[in-house]
């Protein structure tokens, strides 16, 4: 009876954190009469995809999608990449001061980007960057250094040393035993913190939306904010809702294919912490 209980409470819990996504699903099926008509429909009578070729005739949604891709992926790759390099140090060498350096880390990870606004936003253009990827992929890539190489650090601190000391001994360099032994070792963590960032760098609106004012030049979160009618009422509620429906679906993807290795290091992590 208890797991009955158990699960039936687990599966209320799902349930309530997807609703307002299949609402979404739901509400971009709908025709435009249907979803300004009350009483509320829960089921579409008449389902349709026209609020979906709307979204990609009359706004160019490729290229936000594309934009978005380009920008998450490359803000991974180098957030990944520099704090791989960074935790390494910090973990593995006999440096005085790397604790002091990961409470440090904590601390800054703990101020909201938001803080940052305005100056980033003049160094942008002073560097001619706005418009540009980079006015986009410096600060997302630079918001997650800490919070990586902190769960980075933490894992590298569990892999054995004798496997090190033993590659030393077959003559590999720092960098060679980073690459060879422990990054292939560290892969769930790798996996983690990887998709913590593109979500975050997918997911991030302020800065994509001030930095980024040419149409063509938009991620997907800020091309959905242009989604608007001419009044307040002429809202359209359809493209809107297939808009978010196509920008969670490569998130969901992600996290469902990668999953294992999400859970791998999230268990991993905690436990070596």
């Amino acid at each position: 009876m208890k797991r009955v209980s158990f699960y039936a409470l687990v599966w209320l819990v799902v349930l309530w954190c997807l609703a307002p996504f299949l609402w979404q699903i739901v509400t971009s099926l709908k025709t435009n009469a249907e979803i300004a008509a009350l009483p509320v429909t829960y089921i579409p009578r008449h389902a349709g995809l026209e609020h979906y070729d709307a979204l990609f005739t009359r706004k160019p949604f490729a290229r936000y999608l594309l934009n978005s891709f380009v920008i998450s992926g490359t803000s991974t790759i180098l957030c990944v990449g520099l704090s791989a390099l960074a935790a390494y140090a910090v973990s593995r060498l006999r440096m005085r001061g790397s604790r002091l350096m990961l409470a440090a880390l904590v601390v800054i990870s703990l101020f909201p980007p938001i803080i940052f606004f305005f100056p980033l936003y003049e160094m942008m253009r002073a560097a001619g960057l706005l418009n540009h990827p980079l006015a986009l992929i410096i600060p997302y890539t630079t918001f997650n250094l800490p919070f990586s190489i902190i769960v980075l650090a933490t894992f590298f601190r569990g892999v054995p040393r004798d496997i090190e000391d033993a590659a030393k001994v077959d003559g590999l360099g720092r960098l060679q035993i980073l690459w060879r032994i422990i990054l292939p070792l560290s892969t769930p963590a790798l996996a983690t913190t990887a998709i913590l960032v593109f979500i975050f760098a997918w997911n991030e609106f302020l800065f994509a939306l001030t930095f980024m004012t040419n149409d063509r030049a938009k991620t997907i979160t800020a091309g959905i904010a242009t989604l608007s009618g001419t009044t307040v009422h002429e809202t359209p509620w359809g493209p809107i809702a297939a808009a978010v429906v196509v920008s969670t679906i490569p998130l969901i993807l992600l996290v469902a294919i990668f999953q294992r290795r999400i859970v791998q290091g999230l268990i991993a992590g905690a436990a070596k912490g």
